[in-house]
């Protein structure tokens, strides 16, 4: 998976509308020398994104220093849900830095303590502790090792079975990768841990059968006992899609984990912050998990993540024995509390119920019109994908989806590079503040690039 974007200058017709702007070659032949600089400097694998060198970006617009303005649809991958630079969360930052606090280590400190409660009040009932880290593999590390840790607790070294799902991404260190499920990505392992296992995920399409038996036959199949799990991961929604398990599916589960005293846990890094047109997407399930993970759109700008769940898992470690060097660093800490006012106090979770059915209707017209190769579209909120196949095939095409991203940018509409198991999501996050009309203008020339894209081929 992943495609290097050539970074020559090529010339592109001239866009000017209130969203977009390009007006240059792309890239801009004087951003080459940057480009240059770091791929010298950087690993291949940072050469994944449309070659712009960002010089600012302002809520739902990235612009560079040549005249060039994108109608962002990244959200710098999910992160900036109260849209980007804000006021609020630019002015919190200058504040804190100012006051003099930029670092703490697990000293106490009144910003780490006003975040903490906020969360607190924003969870559901009863998950009543947060660890608040930087990353969200570290999330999703440490809710591992929550689970682990009460699986022994409770069945002694037997109960240390994990549950992932196929196709799930949790990030890219060694347990995140292990519970995850993506073709490839795990290869480097070499020795995986036996007592990790996936499932299949049911999203009815790639994976057809939906029924939670399906889930009780593979784990048994694989040699795991109910007794024997600790813990279940899954993503609200798998980010390669976005793909979303059916409701039925997960209360089945839910039940299942309370039958067998193992902990749910979902992994909010994505979903989370109003983004799913729910504040926490799981509530779309009606069910509440054990620990939940976040990250990414907590803060709309600074590294900030972290696991919240029920006291009784959290606080299973001793004064000083579960830490991180810049857990609750103030500076994010005050860019998250002001990003998550923003989000509440301005209804940016309904905002993001209010819009998903123009974009679904709007992918769901694109597949229509060429189903043959869009081979799956869905939308939840302002998280939306279209999944691109080989004509006549349930194949995927990253190609396809390469070539409609690298369009889209041409004429001044922003993605991330395709995402997906192999590559063939292209995938639609704006910032949660993005009017009705720019989406439109958005979605305007999706479906122009698709038309334009497909008639070349």
């Amino acid at each position: 998976m992943g495609k290097e974007f050539d970074i020559t200058p090529v010339d592109v017709p001239k866009v000017e509308t209130q969203y977009r702007r390009i007006v240059t070659q792309i890239p801009h032949p004087d951003s080459v020398k940057t480009l240059e600089s770091l791929h010298q400097s950087e690993p291949i694998s940072m050469r994944g994104q449309p070659p712009v060198v960002w010089e600012r970006a302002e809520d739902c617009q990235v612009y560079d220093k040549h005249g060039n303005m994108w109608l962002d649809w990244s959200s710098g991958v999910l992160v900036t849900n109260a849209g980007h630079g804000m006021p609020e969360v630019r002015q919190a930052i200058i504040d804190q830095v100012n006051s003099g606090l930029l670092h703490n280590y697990v000293f106490p400190s009144e910003e780490r303590a006003e975040l903490a409660a906020f969360l607190i009040d924003v969870a559901p009932e009863g998950m009543d502790k947060v660890f608040l880290l930087t990353t969200g593999s570290e999330s999703t590390e440490n809710a591992f090792k929550l689970a682990r840790t009460y699986g022994i607790s409770k069945g002694g070294k037997k109960k240390i079975g994990f549950v992932g799902f196929e196709r799930g991404f949790h990030g890219r260190t060694l347990g995140a990768q292990q519970a995850g499920g993506i073709p490839g990505q795990k290869d480097w392992i070499g020795n995986e841990d036996p007592a990790i296992v996936q499932v299949p995920f049911p999203d009815g399409y790639w994976t057809e059968n939906i029924d939670f038996d399906h889930f009780c036959t593979t784990i048994e199949e694989k040699g795991v006992k109910p007794d024997e799990v600790c813990g279940v991961m899954l993503e609200t929604y798998q980010g390669v899609g976005p793909d979303f398990a059916p409701v039925g599916y997960v209360r089945a589960l839910a039940e299942w984990c309370k039958k067998h005293d193992v902990l749910l846990i979902f992994d909010e890094v994505q979903a989370g912050f109003g983004r799913t047109g729910k504040f926490w997407g799981f509530e779309h399930y009606g069910v509440v998990p054990d620990l939940l993970c976040f990250g990414k759109g907590v803060s709309s700008s600074l590294p900030l993540s972290g696991v919240i769940g029920r006291k009784e898992v959290m606080d299973q470690y001793p004064a000083g024995s579960m830490t991180s060097t810049h857990t609750g660093n103030p500076v994010c800490c005050a860019a998250a509390l002001a990003s998550l006012k923003k989000i509440v106090n301005e209804d940016l979770t309904g905002n993001a119920a209010r819009l998903e059915p123009i974009v679904m209707d709007a992918l769901t017209a694109i597949q229509k019109k060429y189903p043959d190769v869009i081979g799956h579209v869905t939308c939840k909120g302002l998280v939306g994908g279209m999944q691109t196949v080989k004509a006549g095939e349930k194949t995927p095409d990253p190609d396809l989806a390469y070539d409609i991203i690298l369009n889209c940018f041409h004429k001044g509409l922003l993605f991330f590079a395709p995402v997906g198991a192999w590559g063939q999501t292209v995938k639609i996050s704006p910032p949660l503040t993005i009017t009705q009309d720019a989406l439109e203008d958005g979605l305007r020339v999706l479906a122009t690039v698709v038309d334009e894209v497909l008639a070349a081929r």
